[in-house]
């Protein structure tokens, strides 16, 4: 089965399992196919999953089975996004998302022209000559060598490694102007991803419901906690952004309000030497004994 193919399947099942239906036109209008291919691929999810999938013949469609058991994966962040979206690259719906969905407005959009200049030179391995916009700083020249880009949950930024301040970190994308790579700079080997310890430092956070919420076993059904407790792994550079988006309280004696921070971080000394914890709720650095 080619990838194409399979990629088509999947819609199949996704529209199966989560719109409850799904005729050989969508098909065709979803991938620009021939009536013929559709038909084709109709017959190759028949096979692949009989038990999935019937043929409605007043409707004309075809409909999940009562024994219907998804065969590809399919993560509730795609689905979701899927939904509100539309499905696959390129996609753009048109008329909107597949179903009534009213998403939030993001106030904080980077401009295109710039994010190319960044998505380019993080492919290409390249060095950045831009101007930045710090709060503290204003306006300044650097020269950058991104690697990655980030989402906090609030604005996109870019992982680089800032050649002024020789030391690897994040960059607000929106806050980038005149973007120009330097193409006779070299990157050094000190300046690559693989250098960036707090890139490369996985943390293992445990979060649990803040003792101070009245009704805990609500907020552990929300994040689908075992035991009461919600185990992740997260990157050192990005945990900061995790936990300041979730509200998660992080103060010694979790002294936040239950009402804003409904979950709190277990183990304060699992963020010891976090640089990107300084923006987590009510955290502050332990204090080493003696």
């Amino acid at each position: 089965m080619s990838q194409k193919q399979r990629d088509r399947l999947a819609y199949v099942e996704f529209r199966l399992w989560f719109l409850g239906d799904i005729c050989r036109r969508d098909l065709m209008e979803r991938f620009g196919i021939a009536p013929a291919v559709a038909t084709r691929d109709f017959t190759a999810y028949r096979d692949l999953a009989p038990q999935n999938i019937n043929f409605d013949g007043r409707r004309k469609v075809y409909v999940p089975s009562e024994r219907f058991a998804p065969v590809f994966e399919h993560e509730p962040e795609r689905v979701l996004s899927a939904i509100s979206r539309g499905f696959g690259d390129g996609d753009d719906r048109k008329g909107g998302s597949y179903l009534p969905c009213e998403l939030p407005v993001r106030l904080n959009r980077p401009s295109l022209e710039e994010l190319a200049v960044v998505t380019r030179a993080i492919h290409q391995k390249q060095v950045l000559r831009v101007k930045y916009h710090s709060l503290k700083r204003g306006a300044a020249d650097r020269e950058v060598i991104p690697h990655a880009l980030v989402d906090s949950g609030l604005r996109w930024h870019t992982r680089v490694f800032d050649r002024k301040s020789n030391e690897f970190r994040d960059l607000v994308i929106s806050r980038i102007e005149a973007a120009t790579p330097v193409h006779d700079a070299e990157v050094q080997s000190h300046e690559m991803e693989s250098a960036d310890e707090e890139w490369n430092r996985q943390l293992d956070l445990v979060l649990m419901v803040h003792p101070g919420v009245d009704r805990p076993e609500i907020v552990q059904r929300d994040f689908g906690m075992r035991r009461g407790e919600l185990h992740l792994t997260v990157r050192a550079a990005v945990a900061g952004y995790m936990l300041q988006q979730w509200n998660v309280d992080c103060s010694p004696d979790r002294r936040l309000d239950p009402m804003i921070h409904r979950l709190s971080l277990k183990d304060i000394e699992s963020l010891k030497d976090c640089k990107s914890a300084a923006i987590a709720p009510g955290f502050s650095n332990p204090v080493a004994p003696g």
